[in-house]
């Protein structure tokens, strides 16, 4: 059992955690949730003995080892490996002392002790562990050296886990994975043995592999059982129910108040007045339900957007090194309204594609036709090191917008979801997820046809996660999507493409059947990249062609429902916007009367129009697919 008592932790002056008090019981696999800067990372460093709070205590049980991934592995010499056994420091001694023991009894003490915990079957277990997270077989004997920031952040994660602690502490553990890592490590933690505490914005990564969720707000601590849309439920269940005795205490009180205010001065009621105080002092308040405000993400909406294809690519190759394509036999094409993820492991080439069909990179061989006038906008996780350090939000914008007011410039700002207290920020000092909005906004700064984004939700917490899963919804142009949250993918794409073996193919399934080809480490055949038509292209081209041609005529009504569709929303939102004026029902309630009526028929219309728009939708994209 995890005992957390009256805690109360301040950093630099500022109370994060103010007499908090939770229980974790033993082998609980918990989620921290909280937003961005409640003090989580925070709560993790009381837990190591790194920090020590201002009032209250820790218990944990004793001999418990606390085990949490160091923020990089090591530079050194020494192989992938390597780092991951020496990790399990009780093995290291071990075998060390193996090598050098002579009195036979230790010599047996030592054999017995390398038994009771695997240590003969530790390699193995290493080796899977590091194959798990993206690390092949040449890769784990590789010196650390070899290896990038982010890939050494792997290794770090690899010995943690391979050391197995009773209290396991992951503070963000995917933000240096992709998704074919992320989906392993779900797996890995829904069987860990020993109790798990997970700082996660990952809503998939909290549904699959916890059973419990801390909450961190108002710097209280709360604890829910089950998965995160549980604890999602539970909370919101909790905060109706809090709300609707805050109003019924707020009623009983202006009641007694009512009371008081009109005998206290009569003789004849003093006395059922000053009951009625005390009663009032007795009750005490409900507190009040508050709600944090996300910012949200608005994408700018592109003034004409060309026909399709926006892109096509023909026996396409791509590289850095003339000769060494990464990439080839790429046919592929992208329309104005595709919506499309990326998959495959990284490494295999996802940010070369999408280099490749912003511009970034020529063609080495084949061709890559883009429609005139095409606007790309790009994010990438790397980018956010572009941003001059010593500038705010505000002057990156007004070097876009030079020649317009102050004020402009800041409303631009203001859509990208930054507050107003953080405009003048220096970059250096924004916090991740507000670099992350910035350079977002920065690369569809331009209203592009086309949106690319690469990793955008690392350092976003799961309400500006949801923000800009309903901002990408309401973008009309293409968007090409790398990521290694499947919920953001779940919720914004239609269309996978894999980008494995050297080439980019369509992928002939859902994330579920890629999850389970990947957990079971691709022996599962459950989903399979689509083979390509034996057709020569001219061949191809002219069945695209037919069928596009066949099918004007549904393109046609699906462009009619679709502007009838806007035309009856424009109608709905006036009708609501004049139905909001309080006036109209006291000077004109027969018109008002009418109003409502006309709202419900036209929301009625609505209905039947989007149902239509959608049957045709699918009717046609069932032709294209023929």
């Amino acid at each position: 059992m995890i005992s957390i008592s009256d805690l109360s932790v301040r950093i630099a002056g500022r109370l994060l955690i103010e007499n908090a008090s939770v229980s974790i019981p033993d082998g609980m696999r918990a989620g921290l949730v909280g937003r961005n800067g409640a003090g989580k990372s925070t709560l993790f460093k009381v837990l190591t003995g790194a920090l020590s709070p201002e009032t209250g205590s820790v218990s944990l049980p004793k001999k418990a080892r606390i085990g949490q991934a160091a923020q990089e592995a090591p530079g050194t010499e020494d192989a992938l490996i390597e780092i991951v056994l020496a990790a399990d420091k009780e093995r290291a001694a071990l075998m060390t002392e193996a090598e050098t023991a002579t009195d036979p009894h230790r010599i047996a003490d030592i054999q017995t002790r390398l038994v009771d915990i695997g240590a003969h079957s530790a390699e193995a277990r290493a080796a899977s562990i590091l194959s798990g997270l993206g690390f092949d077989e040449d890769a784990q004997k590789r010196p650390a050296s070899s290896f990038s920031g982010g890939w050494r952040m792997r290794v770090a994660l690899a010995a943690v886990l391979f050391s197995e602690p009773d209290l396991l502490l992951l503070d963000e553990p995917t933000n240096y994975l992709d998704l074919e890592g992320t989906l392993w490590l779900e797996d890995y933690i829904r069987r860990y043995p020993y109790s798990v505490i997970i700082i996660s914005h990952d809503r998939d990564l909290l549904n699959t592999a916890a059973n419990a969720i801390i909450h961190l707000d108002q710097r209280k601590l709360t604890f829910y059982r089950g998965s995160y849309d549980q604890f999602e439920r539970q909370k919101a269940e909790a905060d109706e129910l809090q709300m609707k005795a805050r109003a019924k205490n707020e009623a009983q009180r202006k009641h007694l108040q009512s009371f008081i205010d009109r005998f206290k001065a009569k003789a004849s009621k003093a006395r059922q007045a000053q009951s009625r105080v005390k009663a009032l002092e007795r009750m005490g308040t409900v507190a009040a339900v508050i709600e944090d405000h996300v910012q949200g993400f608005s994408f700018p909406e592109p003034e004409k957007q060309p026909a399709s294809p926006i892109i096509a690519i023909e026996d396409g190759a791509v590289g850095y090194t003339p000769g060494k394509p990464i990439l080839t036999d790429l046919n592929l094409r992208i329309d104005n309204d595709d919506r499309i993820a990326l998959l495959g492991a990284n490494g295999n080439g996802k940010s070369t594609f999408a280099k490749f069909i912003s511009g970034r990179l020529k063609p080495e061989s084949g061709t890559l036709k883009l429609a005139p006038n095409l606007s790309t906008g790009f994010f990438a996780q790397h980018q956010i090191d572009d941003l001059v350090p010593d500038e705010s939000a505000v002057a990156h914008v007004r070097k876009l917008m030079p020649t317009v007011p102050e004020a402009k410039v800041r409303a631009r700002v203001a859509q990208m979801g930054l507050a107003t207290e953080k405009m003048d920020t220096p970059a250096r000092d924004l916090s991740g997820g507000e670099k992350a909005r910035l350079l977002m906004g920065l690369a569809a700064f331009h209203a592009p046809n086309l949106l690319i984004l690469d990793e955008p939700t690392n350092h976003l917490d799961i309400d500006s996660r949801n923000a800009l899963v309903q901002a990408l919804n309401d973008y009309p142009g293409a968007v090409i999507l790398i990521s290694h949250d499947r919920h953001l993918i779940e919720a914004t794409v239609d269309r996978l493409w894999l980008v494995h073996g050297g080439t980019v193919k369509t992928y002939d399934g859902d994330l579920e059947d890629y999850r389970t080809l990947i957990v079971s480490g691709g022996k599962q055949k459950s989903a399979k990249v689509e083979p390509e038509e034996p057709k020569s292209k001219s061949v191809q081209r002219k069945s695209a062609a037919d069928r596009r041609a066949a099918l004007a005529p549904l393109k046609k009504k699906i462009d009619t429902a679709e502007r009838k569709t806007a035309k009856i929303t424009e109608i709905v939102a006036k009708l609501d916007a004049d139905l909001a004026d309080p006036k109209l029902y006291a000077k004109a309630p027969e018109k008002a009367k009418v109003m409502l009526q006309a709202r419900a028929n036209a929301v009625a219309e609505l209905a039947k129009a989007e149902e239509e728009w959608l049957t045709l939708s699918a009717e046609y994209e069932a032709g294209m697919a023929d």
